[in-house]
C-alpha cells in the first residue's frame, strides 16, 4: 500500500510548492530532479479525492503563473495529511512503496537559499528500520526510509558501510551525490523483482545513468539489468555509442561480463580477413543497378578515405591496392573488348537493342575506372595506373572510330589523371607523363565540347588547369611541341577545345625571355667536367 503524505517538519509559516512523485499503474514511482524541486510549479487537479471524515485544506488557486522572483510569501496554514482511497488500495508487484514527502522550509528573506528536504519510505508503511540521507548540491536532501536486509542483499556498497559501523546503526549519510534523483531510483530497483521490466521505456542515457550509480553501489543484480537492456537497445548516433561503449569499458577487470555489448562494435578475430574490402569492392564493381552503385560507390569511397586516415590501416594498405590494380586490369581489358566490339563496321547498321546494352556498358567500365582511379589516388598509389593508362594505344586507336556518344566517358578517366598530376596527387615519371600526353590529349581535345555539355561531373577550369600543369612538368622541347600542336586545335575550335593560354605563357617566358639561360647553361657546363672526369 503506497502513501503520499505532507507533513510539517518545523513550526511556522512556510511557502508550498507541489512536488511531484509520479506513481505509474504498475506501482513504479519515479523520483524528480533536485531542478524540479526548486521551481514554482502550475497548480494541477489533485490526484486524490479527499475523504469525508478529514477536512479539505485550503488552496488557493492561480489563473496565471507567476516567476519565482515575483512570488509573494504566503501564509497557509498546514493541514492533516490526505490519503486518497485510490491510494490505500493500490498494491504493486513488491511489497507496497511507500512515498511520505516531507518539504521542510525555514523562513528566511530569499526563497533560493532554503534548503529542500524531501523524505521517501520504500516498503510497506512503518516496517522501515535505516535511514538513509542524500545530501546534494545547494543544500538538497533526501532522506530515504529502507530496509536493512534489502540494501545487505543487493549492494557491497551498503555492506562494507554497515560493517564498518556499529551493528545496531540506524542511519548512514551520503555526501556530494551527484545524481540524487538516479540514486533514489537505483535504491528502488533494489525492490524491484524485474528490474528489467522496468528498464524497458527507459532511454538510453538514463539507463546509463542508473549503471554508474549502480557500479557506486555493487548492485551486480542492477548493473547485469542494464547490460542486458544496452546490448538489445538500438545506439542512435556516434555520440550515444561512444557513451556506451566508455560506460561499459569501465566495469572491466570488475568481474562483470561485457563481451556482448561490445560484440556490437568489436569482433573475436583481432583484424579483419584481407579479402573482405576487396569482396565489397567487387561486389558494388558488378553491380548493373545505376542508383545503387552511384550511391555506394560515394559511400565506400568515404568510408576508404577514413581507412587512409589510421596509422593501423597502413599494414593492409598494399594488399588492398593490389586487388584494386587487379580489378583494374580487368575492367580494362573489358572495355578494349568492348571498344573493338563497337568499332566494327557493321555494329552501327545493328539496331538499337544490340548496341545499346553495348554502350551502357562501356560507361559502367569507364565508370569503374574512374572510381578505382579514384582510390588509389586517395592512397597515393594512382603513378601505376596512369602508366597502364598511357600504355593503352590500342585503346586510343579505337576511340575515334566511336561515336562521340558511346566514347567520352573515357576522357573522363584522362581528364582525371591529368588534374592529379597537376595537384601533385600521383607523381609518374617524366617517360609516363609524355606518353600520356601523346596518347590520350588528343582524343580528350576531340571529346571536350561534348564532356563540358554532357557531363555533369566535369569541372572545366580545373581539368584545363591540370593539363597545362601537367604540360609544363616536361623538358621545355617538349613543351613547345605540345603547346605549339594545342594552339593549332585552339585557333580551330575555340571553346570546343581545352584553353591552356597559362601554360602557354609561362612556356613563352621560359622560351624567350629565358631567365634561367645563364644558369642553365652553368648547369650543363658543370655536369659535362664531372662526366669528362669520371
Amino acid at each position: 500500500m503506497a502513501e503520499i503524505r505532507l507533513t510539517r517538519v518545523e513550526q511556522g509559516q512556510t511557502n508550498i510548492r507541489n512536488v511531484p512523485i509520479a506513481v505509474t499503474p504498475d506501482g513504479f514511482w519515479c523520483c524528480p530532479s533536485p531542478v524540479v524541486f526548486q521551481k514554482t510549479l502550475k497548480s494541477q487537479n489533485p490526484l486524490n479525492k479527499p475523504k469525508s471524515s478529514s477536512p479539505p485544506p485550503k488552496t488557493t488557486v492561480q489563473k496565471k503563473p507567476i516567476p519565482l522572483t515575483e512570488k509573494k510569501p504566503m501564509t497557509t496554514p498546514i493541514r492533516s495529511p490526505v490519503i486518497s482511497d485510490e491510494q490505500r488500495t493500490f498494491t504493486p508487484d513488491n511489497p507496497g512503496i511507500s512515498a511520505p514527502i516531507v518539504l521542510e522550509r525555514a523562513q528566511r528573506p530569499k526563497v533560493e537559499h532554503v534548503p529542500r528536504k524531501v523524505a521517501i519510505e520504500f516498503g510497506e508503511p512503518g516496517t522501515s528500520d535505516m535511514k538513509v540521507i542524500l545530501l546534494g548540491k545547494q543544500g538538497f536532501c533526501v532522506k530515504l526510509s529502507v530496509h536493512k536486509k534489502v540494501l545487505l542483499d543487493h549492494s557491497s556498497f551498503f555492506t562494507d558501510k554497515l560493517s564498518e559501523q556499529e551493528s545496531g546503526l540506524s542511519c548512514l549519510e551520503i555526501d556530494d551525490c551527484e545524481d540524487i534523483e538516479i540514486y533514489v531510483e537505483t535504491v528502488g530497483l533494489m525492490y524491484c523483482k524485474e528490474m528489467r521490466q522496468r528498464l524497458i521505456k527507459q532511454s538510453v542515457s538514463r539507463v546509463l545513468r542508473i549503471l554508474k550509480v549502480a557500479r557506486l553501489l555493487g548492485f551486480n543484480s542492477c548493473i547485469q539489468s542494464c547490460l542486458e537492456y544496452l546490448e538489445a537497445v538500438p545506439w542512435v548516433g556516434e555520440e550515444e555509442e561512444e557513451k556506451v561503449v566508455s560506460s561499459v569499458l569501465q566495469l572491466q577487470g570488475e568481474g562483470i561480463e561485457i563481451t556482448p555489448v561490445l560484440k556490437r562494435i568489436s569482433s573475436d578475430v583481432s583484424n579483419p580477413p584481407n579479402d573482405t574490402i576487396p569482396h565489397i569492392v567487387n561486389i558494388v564493381l558488378k553491380s548493373n543497378e545505376e542508383r545503387g552503385r552511384r550511391e555506394m560507390k560515394s559511400i565506400v569511397l568515404k568510408l576508404l578515405r577514413e581507412n587512409n586516415s589510421l596509422p593501423s590501416h597502413a599494414g593492409s594498405a598494399d594488399i588492398c591496392n593490389e586487388t584494386v590494380y587487379t580489378s583494374c586490369r580487368s575492367c580494362l581489358d573489358s572495355l578494349l573488348s568492348l571498344f573493338k566490339r563497337a568499332a566494327e563496321p557493321e555494329f552501327s547498321d545493328k539496331p538499337t537493342d544490340t548496341k545499346e546494352p553495348v554502350v551502357k556498358q562501356i560507361a559502367l567500365e569507364a565508370d569503374n575506372l574512374s572510381w578505382l582511379l579514384e582510390i588509389l589516388a586517395d592512397r597515393q598509389a594512382a603513378d601505376e595506373f596512369a602508366l597502364m593508362w598511357a600504355s593503352q594505344q590500342d585503346l586510343a586507336t579505337l576511340h575515334s572510330k566511336l561515336p562521340i556518344v558511346s566514347r567520352f566517358h573515357v576522357s573522363c578517366i584522362t581528364a582525371r589523371l591529368f588534374v592529379g598530376i597537376g595537384k601533385g596527387e600521383l607523381l609518374p615519371v617524366k617517360d609516363t607523363r609524355q606518353l600520356l600526353l601523346q596518347t590520350w590529349l588528343q582524343p580528350l581535345i576531340n571529346d571536350y565540347s561534348w564532356l563540358q555539355h554532357g557531363c555533369r561531373s566535369f569541372d572545366l577550369k580545373v581539368v584545363e588547369e591540370g593539363i597545362g600543369r601537367t604540360i609544363l612538368t616536361l623538358p621545355l622541347e617538349d613543351q613547345q611541341s605540345i603547346l605549339i600542336a594545342w594552339l593549332s586545335s585552339f585557333l580551330k575550335a575555340g571553346d570546343n577545345c581545352p584553353n591552356l593560354q597559362r601554360a602557354f605563357e609561362v612556356w613563352w617566358r621560359r622560351t624567350f625571355i629565358r631567365p634561367y639561360a645563364d644558369v642553365q647553361g652553368d648547369v650543363l657546363q658543370s655536369d659535362s667536367s664531372m662526366t669528362s672526369k669520371q
